[in-house]
């Protein structure tokens, strides 16, 4: 098959900021392998989101070429596998994709206490009783891999990951996969970071050997954690309120996190006053850890009594309490006195 063929290229990528003079930039291309020679070509997408067609910048030969689609983050220096599909006289096709409840666009991504489902697309497998091997069936693969404490996957040794799975698919069709929760290795399992990767390989025969067919990355992130100190549990406020420290850790890429205070004991699901200077917007690629200092919040408290202040974020997962704290507000100045004249 040595002829150039017709791509059809689907690349959403959005930049993600977490401030307004932070903005990242992403720059995307398509790898075109050849199989076996590993002779690559690449071929730039000019724009951030496109959708459209192109002819292969090499002729494809009769074993075969895989067509990558990679997207490049500037800073911190980071690419990712977007897709890949692979072409040749006989092989099979397949489509692997990856949905989240998190609806960020580069590239599928939940976090560690989260399910996620995976969707698996094979078509043009052969049966006939003479049909090589290879055109009769494919395996799905499921790695996964750890970035370790901390990490982002910069520079991440993708060759290192485990093998969880590999399954045969000898018939044309498409099926769902369930994950009620991430297999990325890790003792704290609220704490891991790392990926999950799903491909479909053809299987090797005399033109050719096994090639990726196509693959999808999840990334997974941790459940973000937090602490309140200047309040201690059941403390008596008087006169003025005492400075607050809040100690966030690995907010979620994509969170709103606050303190609020409301009358009371502590209430899941309670909405309240937000205590001026706690808020803190992420919109980012990795998660963040924060140190927040607060004063000069005395004037939220709208009269004495008992008070609760939580510590919340906000993910597309819903809302979550990281922490509390209740205690008892006096702030009010009473004078006794008395007033005499003298004649």
């Amino acid at each position: 098959m040595r002829n150039f063929i017709q791509m059809t290229v689907c690349l959403f990528c959005a930049a993600v900021v977490l401030r307004a003079d932070d903005q990242p930039a992403f720059v995307n291309f398509i790898r075109q392998v050849q199989v076996p020679s590993g002779v690559q070509w690449d071929m730039s997408v000019a724009a951030a989101s496109s959708n459209g067609g192109s002819m292969s910048p090499l002729p494809v030969d009769s074993s075969g070429s895989r067509f990558e689609l990679w997207t490049v983050k500037s800073s911190p220096l980071t690419s990712y596998l977007l897709d890949s599909q692979f072409v040749g006289a006989y092989i099979p096709a397949a489509e692997v994709s990856i949905k989240t409840e998190d609806p960020y666009a580069v590239m599928p991504r939940t976090r560690a206490d989260r399910p996620f489902t995976v969707t698996v697309a094979v078509s043009n497998l052969l049966g006939g009783a003479t049909d090589p091997a290879a055109a009769k069936s494919v395996n799905l693969l499921r790695h996964v891999q750890s970035y370790g404490a901390g990490g982002t996957g910069v520079n991440l040794d993708r060759t290192q990951a485990t093998l969880l799975s590999q399954v045969s698919v000898s018939q044309n069709g498409t099926q769902t996969l369930n994950y009620s929760i991430t297999s990325v290795p890790g003792a704290d399992r609220a704490k891991v970071r790392g990926e999950e990767r799903f491909s479909v390989f053809s299987l090797e025969d005399y033109q050719a050997p096994a090639g990726q067919l196509a693959a999808q990355t999840v990334q997974i992130w941790p459940v973000a954690d937090g602490s309140i100190s200047g309040i201690r549990e059941g403390e008596k406020i008087r006169v003025a309120c005492p400075p607050l420290t809040f100690t966030l850790n690995d907010l979620y890429p994509s969170s709103k996190t606050y303190a609020q205070v409301y009358p009371g004991a502590a209430s899941l699901g309670t909405t309240g006053t937000v205590v001026p200077g706690s808020m803190l917007v992420v919109n980012d690629t990795v998660p963040q850890s924060r140190v927040l200092a607060v004063k000069d919040y005395g004037n939220i408290f709208e009269r004495d009594g008992t008070w609760t202040l939580e510590l919340l974020t906000e993910t597309p997962f819903g809302i979550d309490r990281l922490a509390y704290v209740t205690f008892d507000v006096k702030l009010t100045l009473k004078v006794n006195g008395m007033v005499t004249t003298y004649e």
